[in-house]
């Protein structure tokens, strides 16, 4: 039996919907295939360059002139110093969601070894050194924000309860605060991205 077949697929209303979820799948992936990257390749660049062509000198002038864009202008060497400008935005944003991702895993059962194997095999300690909030013990009571969407969102464990809640501020700044009736990390903060997506501009949507 392959290992998708194993996985359980429980609809969000079944009883066992967030025990399934809260279980880690292994392997929680599998392996891209150089495909798969150029794939990635294409997007990225898709969306580097339109920041690019936002902030490039030259494409500016030609905008103002009320001149038409020539794909051609790419070439420029000042275009592509924009561009690499821009690939280093994407790279910023790249470690903003990795630290989002490794926090949730981390907080909802992964350790630190999973981490360093997900981020392209780095060693345990590293891990723990580039992430140090990712994972911590069930008892801790530090929240870490997490920003999703445009927006944020900070879990909560309430021990009197021994439930989870969360407070969150979406990109349209809507603000909400959940019970503490949430039974794991990770059904908390299943909720608050509900609300971040909900509440998301049309730019923030992440791509389907």
């Amino acid at each position: 039996m392959s290992d998708v077949a194993r996985v359980p697929t429980p609809d969000k209303g079944d009883d066992d919907f967030w025990t399934a979820v809260s279980n880690l799948v292994e392997p929680p992936w599998r392996e891209p295939t150089q495909d798969d990257g150029f794939t990635m390749d294409e997007r990225v660049h898709d969306a580097v360059r339109v920041l690019a062509e936002g902030i490039s000198t030259r494409l500016l002038a030609y905008r103002d002139a009320g001149k038409s864009f020539d794909p051609v202008l790419m070439a420029a060497p000042d275009v592509q110093l924009a561009l690499l400008r821009a690939l280093y935005e994407a790279k910023l944003s790249v470690d903003r969601l990795a630290e989002s991702a490794a926090t949730v895993a981390g907080r909802s059962g992964a350790n630190y070894a999973q981490l360093g194997a997900a981020w392209g095999g780095i060693k345990r300690q590293s891990a723990r050194l580039k992430w140090p909030h990712a994972v911590v013990r069930k008892s801790a009571s530090e929240s870490i924000p997490l920003h999703y969407a445009g927006g944020t969102a900070v879990v909560h464990h309430d021990a009197e309860s021994d439930g989870w809640w969360y407070t969150a501020t979406a990109a349209d700044q809507q603000e909400t605060e959940s019970a503490p009736v949430h039974g794991s990390y990770a059904e908390a903060i299943a909720g608050a991205t509900e609300f971040l997506l909900a509440h998301a501009l049309p730019d923030r949507l992440p791509p389907r």
